[in-house]
C-alpha cells in the first residue's frame, strides 16, 4: 500500500491562497499568482517535483480547490451550473479525485479523471481514495483547509512544501489550528523560483 502525500505551494509567511478568492481570482488577491510561477513559467526546471505531484493513484481535494461554488450545486443552465473544475475538460490528475463537500453531487467523468463528491468527511475520502489507488500513493491536493484537516487527523505521511519567495500577509494559511507536528526533513532543493522541502510527518 502506498502512503498519503500532500503537496502545496505556499508563501514565505505560510499562505496557500490570498484573500478574496473569486471566479476571476481563484487564488485570491495580492501576489498569490506568484505561488505557482515555478510550475507554469519554469516547468522544465521542476519536472521531478511536478511528476511527483501527478504520480498519485488517487487524490483528495477541498471543494474550493474544485471551483468557486460555496453552497448547493447549481442546476444545469444556472450560473456555474455546468462547472467542471478550474482546469476545463482535461484536468491534470488522470486519476480519481475525491472532493470534500457538504452537498451531494453525482460523479463527474472527464478526460482521464473522475471527480467523486464526498459528504462524510476526510477520513471517508481518504479511505475511498486508498481503495482505488491500491499500491500507489494517495495525494492530498489542497487547498490549505483540506490539508489542515488531514494534518489534524494524522493521515499525512509525507508533506511536500513548495515555498515561493513572496509574502501575502493574509488569506488561507497552512497549519492554522493544527496541533504541534514533528517533521523530519527528507530532501530540499532551492531554486530562484521556489524552495522544494519534503518532510516525513512523524507519529
Amino acid at each position: 500500500m502506498g502512503i498519503v502525500t500532500a503537496d502545496i505551494a505556499i508563501s514565505l509567511d505560510g499562505f496557500a491562497a490570498g484573500p478574496d478568492q473569486s471566479l476571476e481570482h481563484p487564488l485570491g488577491g495580492g501576489a498569490a499568482d506568484r505561488l505557482h510561477v515555478w510550475m507554469f513559467e519554469y516547468a522544465d526546471a521542476h519536472t521531478a517535483e511536478i511528476d511527483a505531484i501527478t504520480a498519485a493513484g488517487a487524490y483528495v481535494m477541498g471543494r474550493n480547490m474544485f471551483g468557486p461554488v460555496r453552497h448547493e450545486w447549481p442546476a444545469p443552465g444556472e450560473p456555474l451550473g455546468d462547472w467542471i473544475g478550474w482546469w476545463g475538460d482535461e484536468p491534470p490528475y488522470h486519476a480519481p479525485v475525491f472532493v470534500l463537500t457538504h452537498y451531494p453531487r453525482d460523479p463527474l467523468e472527464l478526460t482521464g479523471t473522475t471527480f467523486h463528491f464526498v459528504t462524510d468527511g476526510i477520513h471517508s475520502a481518504v479511505e475511498q481514495a486508498r481503495a482505488i489507488a491500491g499500491d500507489a500513493d494517495v495525494a492530498i491536493a489542497g487547498g490549505a483547509e483540506t490539508l489542515n484537516q488531514a494534518l489534524w487527523a494524522g493521515i499525512v505521511d509525507e508533506l511536500r512544501l513548495h515555498v515561493a519567495p513572496v509574502t501575502l500577509g493574509a488569506g488561507e494559511r497552512v497549519f492554522d489550528r493544527v496541533p504541534s507536528l514533528e517533521l523530519e526533513l527528507l530532501s530540499e532543493r532551492v531554486t530562484p523560483e521556489v524552495a522544494h522541502l519534503t518532510y516525513r510527518v512523524r507519529r
